[in-house]
């Protein structure tokens, strides 16, 4: 596994680079092969230290974000969140690493304007089916999913509601 360390506004520690790689070893091996790419971000805010844990395999990402007062607790508990995340999702997890059907190419740039958009997203999208879409959405702990429809070829997104259950939105053109 690939591992890539970023600390915003801090110095990241030398035994924290060599912590970070023995967990990622011991408890994601098992679930990815090595071709699987792990970035890890750390920011405190306050008296925290925050990690956010993003892990790229076959086309499926897994993200979480922990914060706590240690950085090494952190890191372990944004691993047990990715390893819930896959546990949950197992079967449709599998399948989706067994087909290899989605890629995700993104580029993030920051970008000011009167309306104050403090980030602008670029991705590339690839068609998938609603479930697939429910499942990246998902895997990312995001509460909506934009993506081309394999079934009509239209940009969709994909949401969860304050009830639970999702929605999508399909655009009609008049």
């Amino acid at each position: 596994m690939k591992i890539t360390i970023t600390a915003k506004k801090m110095q990241i520690p030398q035994n924290f680079t060599e912590y970070a790689e023995k967990r990622l070893s011991a408890k994601l091996d098992k679930f990815f092969g090595k071709e699987a790419d792990a970035k890890i971000t750390m920011s405190a805010r306050k008296n925290l230290i925050v990690i956010e844990l993003t892990v790229t395999y076959n086309s499926l990402i897994y993200r979480a974000e922990q914060s706590a007062v240690d950085k090494e607790d952190a890191l372990d508990a944004s691993i047990d969140k990715i390893i819930r995340q896959i546990r949950k999702n197992k079967t449709r997890v599998e399948k989706k690493l067994k087909e290899a059907a989605f890629v995700d190419l993104y580029e993030d740039s920051v970008v000011e304007s009167e309306h104050e958009i403090i980030r602008h997203k670029k991705f590339v999208m690839h068609p998938m089916d609603v479930d697939e879409a429910i499942l990246q959405m998902d895997l990312l702990g995001h509460t909506f999913f934009m993506f081309t429809n394999a079934n009509t070829g239209e940009v969709n997104v994909v949401y969860k509601r304050s009830d639970g259950k999702y929605a999508v939105l399909e655009p009609i053109y008049e």
